[in-house]
């Protein structure tokens, strides 16, 4: 097979979810989102193998960081640092019922 063949052949969700050992779900999802371009043929999906490569570079992560890369959102993020309180310690000894307390 020559180079030029290989751009233009095409891999099936199975084959694309097989490669990267996902769920084929998680495959389609991706092309839904469109994260992944893929050709749709009436019900048959499929993804351009230049394109799946390309998207696997374009999303590969050493690990290291790069200072242009952008970063997922951290526990801070979520929880602000914040001081969240504490568990009422008579709450765990009575069973918690606000009502039994009388």
């Amino acid at each position: 097979m020559n180079p030029n063949e290989a751009e233009d052949s095409f891999l099936t969700v199975a084959e694309v979810a097989g490669i990267l050992k996902l769920n084929q779900q998680t495959v389609r999802n991706w092309i839904d989102q469109g994260s992944l371009p893929a050709l749709r043929v009436g019900r048959r999906v499929r993804i351009k193998r230049s394109d799946f490569e390309r998207v696997l570079a374009e999303s590969y992560t050493s690990g290291t960081g790069s200072a242009g890369q952008e970063r997922g959102p951290s526990a801070e993020d979520f929880w602000g640092g914040e001081p969240v309180g504490v568990a009422d310690p008579g709450l765990a000894r009575d069973g918690g019922d606000p009502a039994a307390d009388g």
